[in-house]
C-alpha cells in the first residue's frame, strides 16, 4: 500500500452479503443482486442510504446493470459503473472501489455480482454450452465442435501435460482436496466425500477433463462493501484490509502463442499485488484461487511462485492441499465443490477467512489472504492481497 496514503484512508472490506446459492429458482439475477447488496450493507451495519458508490457485474444471463441503483432506491451516487472482465471482475471491482475511497471520490462502495443460469427443466451446462454459438467466428468454432470454455481449457491443460508430464490423476488431487474443504462448509453445494477413483471414473467432458475437473453452475448473488479504515472502525464487522492489488490481461486469445497453457496472467498480477502489499508469497496464510477447472488452480500455483514452472503436478499430488495439508487453498471448496459465483467465490471465502469466521474450516493463521480471479481462457487476471487487522499492521 502506498505510504503516502494516511492509514485511516486505506481501503477495507466492511460488509459481505451472500444470498442463498445453488439450485435456487424463482428469482432473476437482478433480484439476487439487490438482495446481496442489502445483506452486505446489513452485515456492515450500514443503512443502504450510506452507500454512495455501486459497481455491478453480471454473469451469462445478464440481468444486472447500473439500473440496480433504481431498484435499491439509491440516490446521489458519486460512483456508478458496470464492469465485465469475466471471472477477474470481482477483483477489479474491489480495486476500483479501493481507489475511489482512498481518493475521497466515494466513501462506501457496494460491489456486486449475480447470475441465474440454472433452470429446473434443463441441465446446468446448457446455457454455457450455447454461448456464442451463432454466426461469424463463433459459429465457425461451434461448427468445429469448440463450444464454450470446456474445449478451450482442455487444450490449455493438454499443452501443460505435453510440456511437463502433468497427469489427470494429479489434477484429480486438486478436486479431491477441495471436496475435503467443502465438507466443512455449510454453504457448499457438494459435500459428499470424493476419492481419486471417483474423479477418474467420472465421465469425460472434454479430454483431459473429467466431470469432476469442472466447476459447478450456481444461481445467486454476492456483494461486498468497500470503505475506509476510519469509516469501518465503528461498524459491525471486523474490517478486512485491502493491502495490494494488480491486474494482467495478456491479450493472446485465439492466437498462436507459445505460452498458451503454460503461463497465465497470474505470473504478472501476483508478484505486483504482493509487492504493493509488501509481503512475499510464502508469507501468505491462505490462498483463494479461481478454479473454474482443476487446471486453473495448478497453473496459478505455479505462476504465483508456490512451486516451479512445470512442477505443479507433483506439487499438488504431494499432499500439500486439503484440510490435512500444509497449504490452505480454496478453503470453502471453491467453484469445484462450493459454489460458482465467478470471482466472488474466492473473494467471499477470503473475507470469511480473514475475519476468522469460517467455523470448522477456519485456517489457524489468516492474517494475509491472497485472492485470484481468472477470466476468459486465461485471458484476464486480477489479484487481491487482503489482511486482518494484525496482517495490516
Amino acid at each position: 500500500m502506498p505510504t503516502a496514503v494516511a492509514p485511516g484512508h486505506r481501503p477495507v472490506i466492511a460488509g459481505l452479503g451472500i444470498t442463498e446459492l445453488g439450485k435456487v429458482y424463482g428469482r432473476g439475477s437482478g433480484q439476487f443482486a439487490a438482495e446481496a447488496v442489502r445483506l452486505a450493507a446489513a452485515d456492515a451495519g450500514l443503512p443502504l442510504s450510506a452507500l454512495d458508490g455501486l459497481l455491478t457485474s453480471s454473469g451469462v444471463t445478464g440481468g444486472v446493470s447500473i439500473d440496480l441503483q433504481r431498484d435499491l432506491g439509491l440516490t446521489d451516487l458519486r460512483l456508478l459503473s458496470h464492469l465485465q472482465a469475466y471471472g477477474s471482475t470481482a477483483g477489479a471491482m474491489v480495486q476500483l472501489a479501493s481507489m475511489a475511497v482512498m481518493s475521497g471520490m466515494a466513501s462506501a462502495v457496494a460491489c456486486v455480482f449475480a447470475d441465474s443460469p440454472l433452470r429446473p427443466e434443463r441441465g446446468a451446462g446448457a446455457i454455457y454450452g450455447s454461448r456464442h454459438a451463432g454466426a461469424g467466428w463463433w459459429g465457425l468454432l461451434g461448427a468445429s465442435g469448440v463450444i464454450g470454455a470446456n474445449p478451450m481449457y482442455a487444450l490449455a491443460a493438454r499443452r501443460h501435460m505435453t510440456a511437463y508430464g502433468t497427469t489427470s490423476e494429479q489434477l484429480g488431487q486438486i478436486a479431491v482436496a477441495q471436496r475435503g474443504w467443502a465438507a466443512l462448509n455449510p454453504r457448499a453445494q457438494l459435500r459428499e466425500p470424493m476419492t481419486l477413483a471417483d474423479h477418474q471414473e467420472s465421465r469425460w467432458i472434454a479430454e483431459p477433463f473429467h466431470l469432476l475437473d469442472c466447476c459447478l453452475v450456481s444461481n445467486g448473488g454476492i456483494a461486498v462493501i468497500v470503505t475506509t479504515a476510519d469509516r469501518a472502525a465503528g461498524l459491525a464487522r471486523p474490517p478486512v484490509h485491502v493491502l495490494g492489488w494488480a491486474q494482467s490481461h495478456p491479450g493472446h486469445y485465439l492466437r498462436r502463442n507459445p505460452d498458451f497453457g503454460l503461463v497465465s496472467g497470474a505470473a504478472q498480477a501476483g508478484p505486483a499485488a504482493l509487492a504493493m502489499a509488501g509481503v512475499g508469497v510464502h508469507e501468505v496464510d491462505v490462498f483463494e484461487l479461481y478454479d473454474c477447472y482443476t487446471f486453473t488452480v495448478l497453473i496459478t500455483l505455479e505462476d504465483y511462485g508456490l512451486c516451479g514452472k512445470g512442477e505443479g503436478g507433483p506439487f499438488v499430488a504431494s499432499g500439500v492441499l486439503g484440510p490435512g495439508g500444509k497449504l490452505r487453498v480454496n478453503t470453502g471448496g471453491g467453484q469445484l465443490s462450493g459454489y460458482y459465483m465467478w470471482g466472488m467465490t474466492p473473494l467471499s471465502e477470503a473475507v470469511i477467512q480473514a475475519r476468522g469466521q469460517a467455523g470448522e474450516r477456519q485456517a489457524e493463521a489468516h492474517d494475509i489472504v491472497l485472492v485470484s480471479g481468472n477470466g476468459g481462457v486465461l485471458d484476464h487476471h486480477s489479484t487481491l492481497v487482503l489482511g486482518s487487522a494484525a496482517g495490516a499492521s
